[in-house]
C-alpha cells in the first residue's frame, strides 16, 4: 500500500488539502483502494483552517518517516519561514525516495527546501511575480497546470492540484484506474500538465494548445515533429523553442511521451496486440514500440499487461 501523508499547517487551506483527500484517500466502491491516506503537523492538536474552523491533527512529523509521498497542500501565510525540522523532515524523506507535491502556495514551503534549485515549477499565476523574486534559482512556468520531476510535483492553482494528483495516479496505477477515480469525482481524467494554468482572453498561443489537443486526440495521424510545425505553420526551429519556452521539453520527446501514454491505455483496455498498438499510435513496428515503452516505464509492453492481470 503506498503511503501519502499530507503535512498541513496554520491556516490550512481546506479545499488544498481537499484535492489530496479526495484523490488519494477516499474509498470508493467498486475501485481499487491503492493508497493510505494521513495527516500529520509539525506540532499535533487543532490546527486552524481557512474556512474558520479547526482539524484534530494527531501525527507529528514522524509520519513522515514512512510515507512513498509527501504533500504539501498550501503553505500560508507565504512569507512564513520554514522551519528547521520540518526542513530537516521533507529532505530527508526525499533522500531516500520520497516524492514530495506541492498544491499551488505549497510550492513556497518546497522551494525553501532547495530541491526546486535550477528546476523547473508552477504556482498560482497570481503569485509568479513574489515567487520569482524570492526564489530567482527556480525556473518558474505558471503556465503550466503541473510540472512533474519524478522527485517532486508542483501545481498551479488549488483547481490544478487534482489535475496534478490524478496525474500521480495515472502514472502510480495506469490510465484506466486514473478515470475510474475521475469518474467517481465527475471530472475530466485527464487535463495535460501543459495545459495553460490561467483561463486566459485572447492568446496567440491558442493555437498551439489546439495543435497539442489535435496531437494527444489523433496520436496514429503525426507522423512526425514535421506535422506539428505544419499545423501552426512555423519552422521545426520556432516549434522547438516554442515547446522550449512553454513546455520545457522537445517536440520528439513530448510525442513520444503521447505515443507511450496512449500504448499504455490500449494495453490495460484492450486485447489488442502489441504490433496494433503500435501502429495505433504512430510508432513504425512493434520492436520500436517496445525499446521506447522500456526506456520510458521500465519495463516491456507484455510485462506491463500481464502485471494489470495479476493485480
Amino acid at each position: 500500500m503506498h503511503r501519502v501523508v499530507a503535512l498541513v499547517r496554520p491556516v490550512q487551506s481546506t479545499f488544498e488539502l481537499g484535492c489530496a483527500s479526495e484523490v488519494f484517500g477516499l474509498v470508493r466502491d467498486g475501485v481499487p483502494q491503492h493508497y493510505e491516506f494521513v495527516i500529520c503537523a509539525e506540532r499535533p492538536g487543532a490546527v486552524r483552517t481557512s474556512a474558520g474552523y479547526s482539524i484534530d491533527v494527531s501525527r507529528d512529523l514522524s509520519a513522515l518517516d514512512s510515507a512513498d509521498t509527501i504533500i504539501i497542500p498550501g503553505w500560508l501565510p507565504l512569507r512564513e519561514p520554514l522551519p528547521s525540522s520540518v526542513r530537516d523532515a521533507l529532505l530527508e524523506a526525499h533522500g531516500r525516495g520520497a516524492r514530495l507535491v506541492a498544491i499551488c502556495s505549497g510550492v513556497y514551503a518546497l522551494a525553501r527546501t532547495g530541491l526546486l534549485d535550477g528546476r523547473s515549477a508552477t504556482t498560482h499565476w497570481a503569485r509568479a511575480d513574489s515567487f520569482r523574486r524570492e526564489f530567482p534559482e527556480v525556473l518558474l512556468q505558471p503556465d503550466r497546470l503541473y510540472v512533474d520531476h519524478g522527485d517532486v510535483a508542483t501545481s498551479a492553482g488549488a483547481g490544478a492540484g487534482l489535475d496534478l494528483c490524478l496525474h500521480l495516479v495515472r502514472k502510480d496505477h495506469g490510465a484506466l484506474h486514473a478515470a475510474l477515480v475521475a469518474q467517481h469525482m465527475a471530472m475530466p481524467s485527464v487535463r495535460d500538465g501543459a495545459a495553460a494554468g490561467r483561463v486566459p482572453g485572447p492568446d496567440p498561443r491558442s493555437s498551439m494548445d489546439a495543435v497539442l489537443r489535435w496531437a494527444t486526440e489523433s496520436i496514429d495521424q503525426v507522423a512526425g515533429v514535421e506535422d506539428l510545425a505544419a499545423r501552426l505553420n512555423v519552422s521545426t526551429r520556432t516549434l522547438a523553442r516554442r515547446f522550449d519556452d512553454r513546455l520545457d521539453t522537445s517536440p520528439g520527446a513530448w510525442l513520444l511521451s503521447r505515443r507511450i501514454e496512449r500504448a499504455r491505455s490500449l494495453l490495460e483496455q484492450t486485447d489488442l496486440p502489441v504490433e496494433a498498438i503500435a501502429t495505433r499510435v504512430g510508432l513504425a513496428s512493434a520492436v520500436s514500440l517496445r525499446r521506447h515503452f522500456r526506456q520510458q516505464v521500465g519495463t516491456t509492453p507484455a510485462a506491463y499487461r500481464r502485471a494489470l492481470s495479476v493485480s
